[in-house]
């Protein structure tokens, strides 16, 4: 790297110290001390790998043979490779030993021991990745605790949460970052800072302002001494913090020299590795944390493992653009929700989930941008998606607003995560920069409890193909909506049925998956026909879902007419052949929309 100041040189680490090493006495979050650049969010995230060591040694691979050996110093080469999760995949980052100094004296991150390099070596290699030293003043810590991990980054704001007020809602968060930690995952927060002159601000407390910290352990701790603190079995929900500083702790309840403290056996103080000295790692109880912690981000490892204990996650990974054109179909930077014009004109995922209800977990990422001195740092689009359900058999681009189940903020971040639990059906994830016209690639990850089957709609209509002039080309398109029935035939001594809906059309059909024991179903199902034969009827048909064999409890038809503006109907239920005379119990209320232009839907 070239030197940043006129006094400040470049050395080989054998012209920094002697004997020099990677590590000294193992690895741990307390070899890191923050240097001249605003970095302490990258030491953050550098201080919670280094409790990992299945991490760290992703990071920094064959680390034995990168080390310096006095009994064969032939061996080294005066460069060190490291790894790091960039956009999808591991990049290698090859450095030379060279580090900035001052006096002979580490500028940037440096560990206790001088001899002791790998922090440094590490900080150099992810300043190469993102252009420059300068390129790490200031940042985000989720973006490291990603680049570390290949893992999924959940920001989650303490404030507007309510965390601190609400003790139900704090307890099931200290469970879930429990979790995170347990399984392996990374996790930093600090506290928000309103202004300038907040940044970098210490509260009474000992806490910093505008600071990033890392969190190094989370426990429940048994309070008490003896057999009766174990019978007992009174436990408090504690979180350990580390200032990458190395100094500036905190000092209320739970700190180093608190008298609290003489509430927990020795043995448990040795279990959670209690120092008492000023080197900038701290225990305090849950409840505090949230009262004066602003933001905590969770990095999660998803487990895709069938080996593993713990829950597996089925993984969909998709690379995509934001791209411009001046032909509506095919512009792909239409801008967020407020842009009704163009919104839909952004790139489209479709997924399944075909549990009754599952946990699903999205995040997409803008490729990352590079910067040099010359270009300054390379700014974030804001960005973000909104997740709409639609119809059972979709496989042609939206082009028109379907009903919207969950959304995620959007913010100037490089990435941006949401959890939501969805109901059985199909949906479509569309992600968006706010404003439209702007470009750039994007990487959607998307992990449900079974395989979603997501993929990228590209099609606006169906295509135009050699058999379109023997087989027919669809005249008009029909979206069916099955909203509701009432009064349905009672088929058992139970009071209810398990009631679906098939719609067909011209040889294709809809099924919906069997509603449980009621006479009154909210189906909310729809399904999209590309019809060659307008003149025929969809029919849709309700059964009653039994192990031995379905029962068919009536049907409708409807003649879908483009010329027909009543789009509203609520139908008697009638016998096959659709006869007067054979109505059967029961009304079902659909809403049917039909259309000469293929892409009005």
């Amino acid at each position: 790297m070239a030197s940043q100041e006129a006094k400040t040189i470049e050395k080989t680490i054998e012209d920094i110290c002697d004997d020099p090493h990677l590590f000294v006495d193992g690895i741990s979050s307390h070899d890191l001390h923050q240097g001249q650049v605003g970095n302490c969010w990258f030491i953050a995230a550098c201080s919670s790998l280094a409790s990992r060591e299945s991490l760290w040694q992703k990071v920094i691979p064959d680390w034995k043979e990168q080390e310096w050996s006095a009994e064969k110093p032939e061996n080294y080469a005066g460069i060190f490779h490291f790894q790091f999760w960039r956009f999808g995949d591991w990049v290698d980052v090859v450095i030379d030993d060279r580090l900035p100094t001052l006096h002979n004296q580490l500028i940037y991150c440096h560990s206790n021991s001088k001899n002791e390099l790998w922090c440094a070596l590490v900080e150099k290699a992810y300043a190469k990745l993102a252009g420059c030293y300068e390129a790490l003043d200031g940042g985000n810590t989720a973006d490291a605790l990603v680049d570390f991990t290949g893992g999924v980054s959940e920001p989650i704001d303490l404030l507007e949460g309510g965390f601190a007020e609400d003790e139900a809602k704090r307890n099931l968060l200290f469970e879930r970052v429990l979790k995170v930690h347990n399984r392996g995952g990374l996790i930093s927060c600090s506290i928000k800072a309103t202004s300038a002159a907040d940044m970098e601000a210490r509260l009474d407390c000992g806490l910093v302002k505008g600071h990033a910290y890392a969190v190094t352990d989370v426990r429940k701790v048994r309070l008490g001494h003896g057999l009766l603190a174990f019978f007992k079995s009174e436990k408090l929900d504690m979180i350990r913090l580390r200032n990458p500083w190395g100094e500036r702790e905190w000092n209320g309840p739970w700190s180093d020299t608190s008298e609290e403290w003489q509430k927990v056996s020795n043995g448990e103080r040795e279990k959670l590795g209690m120092t008492v000295q000023d080197d900038g790692e701290f225990w305090m109880t849950f409840e505090d944390f949230c009262k004066y912690f602003t933001d905590i981000i969770k990095c999660r490892l998803i487990n895709t493992s069938y080996l593993s204990i713990h829950k597996t996650w089925e993984e969909a990974v998709l690379r995509g653009s934001w791209m411009r054109s001046e032909d509506p179909l095919k512009n792909r930077c239409g801008g967020c929700i407020n842009h009704r014009d163009t919104f839909l004109q952004n790139p489209q995922y479709v997924f399944d989930v075909k549990k009754t209800e599952d946990e699903v977990l999205i995040s997409i990422q803008q490729r990352p941008k590079r910067t040099s001195r010359k270009e300054g740092k390379g700014e974030n689009l804001a960005i973000g998606f909104d997740i709409f359900k639609v119809e059972l058999n979709r496989i042609y681009r939206m082009h028109m607003l379907q009903s919207k189940v969950a959304s995620s903020i959007y913010i100037n971040s490089r990435s941006v995560f949401l959890r939501t639990d969805l109901n059985e059906g199909r949906y479509v994830i569309i992600p968006t920069t706010f404003d439209p016209g702007h470009v750039g690639d994007f990487l959607l990850r998307e992990f449900t409890d079974v395989p979603s089957d997501c993929q990228e709609l590209t099609l606006d209509e169906p295509p135009h193909t050699c058999w379109s002039g023997m087989c027919g080309y669809p005249q008009v398109v029909s979206q069916v909506h099955i909203i509701s029935a009432s009064g349905l035939k009672n088929q058992d001594s139970h009071e209810g049925v398990d009631p679906y809906v098939i719609i067909r059309c011209e040889g294709e059909k809809v099924r919906s998956s069997a509603l449980k024991n009621t006479l009154t179903p909210e189906f909310d199902v729809k399904g999209l026909f590309y019809r060659k034969k307008p003149g025929q009827p969809i029919v849709i048909q309700i059964w009653n879902h039994n192990i031995i064999s379905d029962e068919f409890l009536g049907q409708v038809a409807l003649a879908g007419d483009p010329n027909d503006l009543q789009s509203g109907h609520v139908l008697h239920l009638q016998d096959k052949g659709n006869k007067r005379t054979n109505e059967l119990p029961g009304i079902l209320k659909v809403q049917l929309f039909t259309s000469r232009n293929l892409t009005s839907v």
